[in-house]
């Protein structure tokens, strides 16, 4: 099983580019982030069409979620997180797909810091956390996917100087995140290149595509009993080179 994670930047805008994706490599689930769409306005026809059911939690505008499954319809367990009623963004969408459980997430940005925006990126790691917790009391196949919009380490990013007073390296962030792991979940991206410099993320702004100046903000989680089944993991870079492309690239891992 080959799961995908990919924040599109804007689901019609970008859709061209899915459905090329879709088409060229045939994923197996495909988890979404950034829709920047209502649930009415999902483009379920097309994406059926190229032979995926999906599930998805939408959002005018802003943030979204969804999880896609080739020739299924993933089985929707949980919308949204507790902890914060009050929550309305539509960041978190957990599934079922062939008895393992997804979950695709678009963690807060943060920024600025200090400020309300950075507390709630913070309440929003513990409330994942919570969740997390009783995923691995299941005892089952569960894969967190997602834009976590945290750099864990240093060698993650192009330049540690330059993202130093951003949100996404705060130590208070990346604390938040080493937690979360250290709970038992297993990066799948590090076990591959445990050295770092692979880049997910390359902003439009200042060249930085052209320049390799991108750092590593999507994850992929695994509880143990995934963990014991990865075979690979990767970054399908080349399709943040595409035209009006998304401003990040698929990140993968293959289960047995």
């Amino acid at each position: 099983m080959r799961i995908v994670t990919y924040n599109v930047n804007g689901i019609k805008a970008r859709l061209p580019r899915l459905l090329e994706y879709l088409a060229e490599q045939t994923p197996d689930v495909v988890c979404l982030q950034e829709l920047k769409s209502s649930d009415e306005t999902f483009p379920e026809a097309e994406i059926r069409a190229a032979g995926y059911g999906a599930v998805w939690h939408g959002q005018k505008g802003f943030n979204g979620v969804a999880v896609l499954a080739r020739g299924a319809d993933p089985v929707e367990r949980q919308r949204g997180l507790a902890g914060e009623p009050e929550d309305e963004h539509s960041r978190y969408l957990e599934a079922e797909v062939d008895g393992v459980v997804i979950a695709s997430i678009y963690l807060p940005n943060g920024n600025p810091v200090p400020g309300p925006k950075f507390d709630y990126k913070l309440r929003w790691i513990e409330r994942l956390s919570d969740r997390a917790r009783a995923l691995l009391a299941e005892e089952r196949p569960v894969v967190l996917a997602g834009d976590y919009n945290v750099i864990p380490n240093d060698d993650d990013v192009y330049s540690v100087r330059a993202m130093a007073s951003d949100a996404l390296m705060q130590p208070e962030s990346r604390q938040g995140y080493r937690a979360l792991v250290a709970q038992g979940w297993t990066d799948a991206l590090r076990t591959r290149f445990p050295k770092g410099g692979v880049w997910t993320f390359w902003d439009y702004q200042a060249g930085a595509w052209q320049r390799d100046a991108g750092f590593r903000i999507d994850h992929l989680l695994l509880s143990p009993i995934a963990a014991d089944r990865i075979q690979d993991a990767g970054v399908d870079k080349e399709y943040r080179g595409r035209e009006k492309a998304s401003d990040h690239a698929p990140t993968w891992v293959r289960l047995r």
